[in-house]
């Protein structure tokens, strides 16, 4: 049996955002993660981040994609794309876990082809939802 890959520890001592959770395999490409960052998805340290901010060891990273968050903490700083393997020993994950199937099934959801909802809908979501628009 082969020993563990590892990453080496001489690497750059702080990397750009979107390369990182690239390289880390959270954005299947670098332009998604960019895109990302410019759509205001990506926040490090709590701040709202642009693409070409620095990372470093320790910084946690809160990414909104597809309605879920993902929180992870920088542990070792990258540029290039590894295998996941090595990228799981890049950062530490404390996202949350995700919804169970009760939850997800009592959301309500539209037909499909229903349309956008109208005026009378939103203001019955809202109702529901305990917002007001007063």
């Amino acid at each position: 049996m082969s020993p563990a890959p590892t990453v080496p520890d001489n690497g750059p001592a702080q990397v750009r955002v979107d390369s990182w959770i690239w390289a880390v395999r959270l954005f299947k490409t670098r332009s998604a993660a960019a895109a990302a960052c410019r759509g205001g998805h990506v926040r490090v340290n709590g701040a709202t981040a642009k693409p070409a901010q620095p990372v470093r060891p320790g910084d946690e990273i809160r990414i909104r994609s597809s309605g879920i968050e993902r929180i992870v903490i920088v542990e070792r700083v990258i540029t290039k794309r590894v295998g996941a393997p090595i990228a799981a020993q890049c950062l530490i994950d404390r996202s949350p876990p995700p919804p169970t199937r009760e939850v997800l099934a009592s959301l309500p959801q539209r037909d499909r082809g229903a349309g956008r909802p109208t005026k009378r809908d939103r203001r019955e979501t809202d109702r529901l939802q305990g917002r007001t628009g007063d």
